[in-house]
């Protein structure tokens, strides 16, 4: 199955929902009204439930096929922005000060409503799709508080798939890979202690500055002689914080950054490592030192079987020539790994063209991707919740 002809019919109006979505940006899980807006979506299509109020702000739709029961799959969006100032200058940017769909949710929103659209009128499947909106991708964990409130057994879903735009990829091409194809998202504050006094007398201090510059240092180590060079460990110190004066060296330092991985066992050493390294380091110096290290988003990891079934509905979409299944992994993470962890399921990335990139203000969905979208999101509800024969 190609593009569907009625995706293509579909495509201005749901750009329209696009761009309204753009317009009116929310952050974390204070996405009220994208949420009510989906909501009245999808009761005007006629899905059979609309759930709200999953995971704080989730809403779930639930759309039954008209060829008796079965499975369910489910198949997300999300739907935060992000705290940017744009600078596309489009006529639909950003009205919100400061906030932004920077990374193209407001597309994900709208495709897998214009699927939603389509499948409830059509209901040409076995069993039932439910239809996964998630707030709070961008930091906040939706897609954890989405399954810890028992989104999963409540609508009895047995697998489930995700997709997310990236630029640089063709309009109309897919990229997918089984196992790791986003990475662990850990995080980490290092608090020095040292003592404080006067610039011109170091000698009498312990000077957390100096320390925690051979901390940034120190740290770069476990990648670069502790990890394996095919090993894809990532960690970036994104803060220094220290002093107010010319003239004074501060008693206290803060260093934070990230750290990324692809593997379990990658994740454990670095953490394991920056410990080690940190107090060896600041204890050799006479200062004191606090280690606060929280683990946030998990792997990725995208299962065999499910992987090769969205890869196959993707040919059916774009052709066998615009599927890459052996995409390099990307050291960014995603919160769909949490629905990943509780179901099996497979995440897909779709070309955006030459956009600006993720996360930049100058990003903008490009709309000539919809009828893509619609199109792969409708084969994976078919296909997968195929009625006998």
């Amino acid at each position: 199955m190609p593009v569907l002809n009625r995706a293509v019919e579909m495509q201005d109006e749901v750009s329209q929902w696009r761009r309204h979505l753009h317009q009116n940006p929310e952050l974390m899980f204070d996405v009220h009204q994208t949420a009510k807006f989906i909501e009245e979506k999808l009761r005007g299509f006629g899905c059979d439930e609309v759930v709200t109020g999953i995971g704080q702000t989730g809403v779930v739709g639930i759309i039954r096929g008209r060829h008796g029961e079965g499975a369910t799959i489910g198949l997300r969006s999300d739907m935060d922005a992000l705290p940017l100032t744009e600078i596309t200058g489009k006529p639909w940017a950003s009205t919100n000060a400061g906030k932004m769909h920077a990374c193209g949710h407001d597309g994900h929103i709208s495709m897998l409503l214009g699927a939603a659209q389509y499948l409830a009128e059509t209901r040409n499947f076995k069993g039932s799709v439910a239809v996964i909106f998630q707030p709070a991708e961008e930091g906040g964990g939706g897609g954890r508080e989405m399954v810890k409130d028992g989104m999963m057994e409540r609508f009895t879903i047995s697998e489930v798939y995700g997709l997310h735009n990236i630029p640089g990829i063709p309009i109309g091409e897919f990229a997918i890979r089984k196992g790791p194809i986003m990475a662990a998202t850990d995080e980490f504050t290092i608090t020095i202690e040292g003592r404080g006094g006067h610039a011109a007398q170091p000698h009498t201090t312990i000077d957390p500055v100096v320390i925690g510059a051979q901390l940034v240092n120190g740290l770069q180590t476990i990648v670069s002689r502790g990890t394996d060079p095919l090993d894809s460990v990532v960690i970036s110190v994104t803060k220094f914080h220290a002093g107010d004066a010319y003239n004074i060296i501060p008693q206290k330092a803060e260093l934070a950054g990230t750290v990324r991985t692809l593997r379990k066992e990658m994740r454990d050493y670095a953490q394991k490592r920056l410990t080690e390294i940190v107090e060896g380091i600041t204890g050799a110096l006479g200062a004191t030192v606090t280690i606060d290290y929280a683990r946030n988003y998990p792997v990725t990891f995208n299962h065999d079987r499910e992987t090769d079934f969205a890869a196959k509905v993707a040919r059916q979409v774009a052709g066998n020539n615009a599927v890459n299944e052996e995409v390099a992994p990307m050291m960014a993470g995603e919160d769909f790994s949490y629905m990943l962890e509780a179901r099996p399921g497979a995440f897909i990335f779709m070309g955006n063209g030459a956009s600006a990139s993720l996360h930049n203000p100058a990003y903008d969905f490009n709309d000539d991707a919809i009828p893509h979208g619609i199109s792969y999101w409708v084969n994976i509800a078919e296909s997968a919740l195929l009625p006998s024969t």
